[in-house]
């Protein structure tokens, strides 16, 4: 078996593994890259990386959204998609992406390559009745083509503030296609647009994809706009984007639906550079010496410095190695969803004092992704 990029001739073969493993999927697009796996019979399995930008710590990371990996049935237990993996660490450290996403089929699989769970996309069901309670201050209106890059700087200025958050920068968004959805409601600020929802009208119901609102009175306008489909559909989907519009929306009794996320540190070097560390701006200067087990990405292997000097955070090579951590770890770590302590007792960090890594990161908590790829 080989593994080699995607070439235009692979489009047929990797769509019917797509149709295959996943039951359809609609045309590649563009934005992204890809490899092949082959051998005598043809192309036996196939993976693809877009091209995005993730913010961490307020800053966006190159980040590779690894998808569509699959593998033929009858070469399942092969060691296919691992080789496939393999190979997508190699293309994206050499094409400047230092982290990886991506949407798990079966997390167990991608955990055995250094991914590790880093965050959720969630949906909240909200009764359209419930809406009626809010009380809006502030017109909303339909967008039009010029509030477009209006509206893509509110979309970023909550993204930035959302750990996991893509940057939908060009090639993989057209901001363009915006318009293309139902609904695309925004509110006028005094600077520009103070907020915008974007939504689908499906069989089901309304889906909102986006509401991204500066302040409450924002939030509560385009929430209020949705009363106008009560007596047509019963219930809400709304996109979890923003922890302060997740304060406002009415709630009942019913569920939310969860998608976990993994992310896996491709180039710890880079990583770190690319990352913003608000949490440890107001220590003292510090160091944090790590030693990497990481097979799969053998450059990441080995003793590494991480430098709080008071103003950046700084990477070297080499250290004393204190403290040991496995790829999962030190993914876990750097998404900011697991704390030293919270990996030391799941066997993915071992050794001396790790309280630097916890000063680096603030609080553990679960980050937060809008995009499904």
């Amino acid at each position: 078996m080989t593994v080699r990029p995607f070439e235009p001739g692979d489009t047929d073969a990797v769509q019917r593994m797509r149709r295959l493993a996943f039951g359809g999927g609609g045309p590649l697009g563009e934005g992204w890259s890809g490899l092949v796996a082959e051998d005598p019979t043809g192309p036996v399995g196939a993976a693809r990386v877009w091209r995005y930008g993730q913010f961490f710590g307020g800053r966006a990371v190159p980040c590779g959204g690894v998808a569509s990996v699959v593998v033929l049935p009858h070469v399942g237990g092969r060691g296919v998609a691992g080789e496939l993996l393999r190979g997508l660490l190699g293309m994206m450290r050499v094409a400047g992406q230092p982290i990886a996403a991506l949407y798990p089929s079966a997390a167990d699989v991608y955990r055995r390559y250094g991914w590790e769970l880093a965050g959720t996309t969630e949906r909240l069901r909200v009764p359209t009745h419930a809406l009626a309670r809010l009380r809006p201050t502030r017109p909303v209106r339909p967008a039009v083509e010029a509030d477009l890059p209006a509206l893509h700087a509110a979309y970023l200025r909550t993204a930035a503030r959302v750990d996991g958050m893509l940057d939908r920068s060009a090639p993989a968004f057209t901001l363009a296609d915006v318009l293309k959805l139902d609904i695309v409601h925004v509110v006028d600020g005094q600077d520009g647009l103070s907020g915008y929802l974007t939504a689908d009208r499906r069989d089901d119901g309304l889906v909102v994809h986006d509401l991204v609102a500066d302040d409450a009175e924002t939030a509560t306008a385009l929430l209020a706009g949705l009363t106008a489909w009560s007596t047509v559909v019963a219930e809400v989907g709304l996109r979890l984007i923003d922890p302060a519009v997740d304060l406002l929306v009415p709630r009942a009794e019913g569920p939310v639906d969860v998608h976990p996320w993994m992310l896996r540190v491709v180039d710890l070097p880079a990583a770190v550079d690319a990352r913003g560390w608000p949490a440890a701006a107001h220590a003292r200067p510090f160091t944090v010496d790590i030693e990497v087990d990481d097979a799969d990405a053998p450059w990441n292997s080995g003793r590494h410095r991480l430098v709080w000097d008071g103003t950046a955070v700084r990477y070297e090579p080499g250290g004393a190695g204190a403290v040991h951590i496995t790829a999962r770890g030190l993914s876990a770590w750097y998404a900011g969803a697991a704390d030293s302590a919270t990996l030391r007792r799941a066997g993915l960090l071992t050794g001396g004092d790790a309280s630097g890594l916890d000063r680096l990161i603030g609080a553990a908590r679960p980050a937060r992704m809008a995009d499904e790829f």
